[in-house]
């Protein structure tokens, strides 16, 4: 049912890259977001929490390499481990605290020097603009539900992303004591689809829509993903999971498991998904003199 959607929705949606280190580990961890593009312009939208993931990494990595700088000057001293104590509190820095971030936007244009990031004021929308980017690589942009069309309980719809990072593109280089990318390994994460009906709308303290509930969770990474109907119209954007305590919960419940019975617990929840709503997405990119496409609906 969504085969040509899907394929409309691969021309406009690409993935983004993360890995990171913490702090005296080697592990490099990887990660993946998920943004689409509404004009030819360069102008893409993601959500809020993905774009903040972007803004933070050169201020991670600006504050450890302050820490490197001062930790060369008493690593032949004969008392390091005192003054490296003092260094590790001045700095923040214990066990689990991120020190080295990278993105990579991938498929997006041949050559790219700079972003433009604007953050929604209170939702979990973002804004970026490539800039001095050349020869871009994604076909033609989103195009929305038409301004006031109702979105109605019921509704099958999709959304599109890339929840699974199974690139292997990346080292922890100890010559440098930092993360890096590299020539070998998988560069690509295949994307995931997800259907599911439109259960609730969301609604502000005002009581206007912000929001399109699904019957389905939305997965990790696909946030910033669009959300389109079979036509390949997006709805709107995913952003989160809420998790819907059911209360069916079970405590010491006794089941046959093959040859001998045993007490379980279990505490069901239905994992629902979040869509910032289209009109939202038009509304602040009108405000930011954004330019986007409609749908004729008619």
């Amino acid at each position: 049912m969504f085969v040509s959607a899907v394929e409309k929705a691969h021309q406009f949606t690409r993935p983004i890259h993360f890995i990171s280190r913490a702090y005296k580990d080697t592990q490099v961890l990887a990660g993946t977001g998920t943004l689409f593009f509404v004009n030819e312009l360069g102008c893409a939208v993601t959500c809020k929490h993905v774009a903040q993931v972007i803004i933070q990494s050169e201020n991670i990595n600006a504050h450890y390499r302050s820490f490197v700088s001062e930790r060369l000057k008493i690593d032949n001293l004969p008392e390091r481990n005192l003054l490296l104590e003092r260094l590790e509190q001045k700095y923040g820095y214990r066990q689990g605290i991120a020190t080295n971030q990278e993105t990579r936007f991938l498929n997006c244009f041949e050559d790219l020097s700079e972003i433009e990031v604007t953050l929604h004021p209170h939702l979990d929308l973002a804004i970026i603009k490539f800039k001095n980017a050349n020869k871009r690589q994604y076909g033609p942009p989103a195009i929305f539900t038409p301004e006031g069309y109702a979105v109605k309980q019921g509704k099958y719809l999709c959304r599109l992303g890339y929840p699974f990072p199974e690139f292997t593109n990346f080292r922890y280089n100890a010559n440098i004591d930092d993360i890096e990318w590299t020539n070998e390994g998988q560069s690509q994460t295949p994307s995931f689809p997800i259907d599911g009906i439109v259960t609730r709308h969301l609604y502000n303290e005002t009581l206007k829509i912000w929001g399109i509930e699904m019957s389905t969770p939305g997965l990790r990474g696909q946030s910033g993903g669009p959300l389109f109907d079979t036509n390949g119209v997006v709805y709107g954007m995913q952003s989160m999971t809420r998790h819907l305590h059911l209360g069916f919960d079970m405590i010491d419940y006794e089941v046959n498991l093959e040859t001998h019975r045993a007490k379980i617990s279990n505490h069901p929840f239905l994992h629902v998904g979040h869509c910032i709503h289209a009109n939202i997405i038009k509304q602040f990119l009108k405000e930011n003199n954004v330019a986007y496409y409609e749908a004729n609906m008619d």
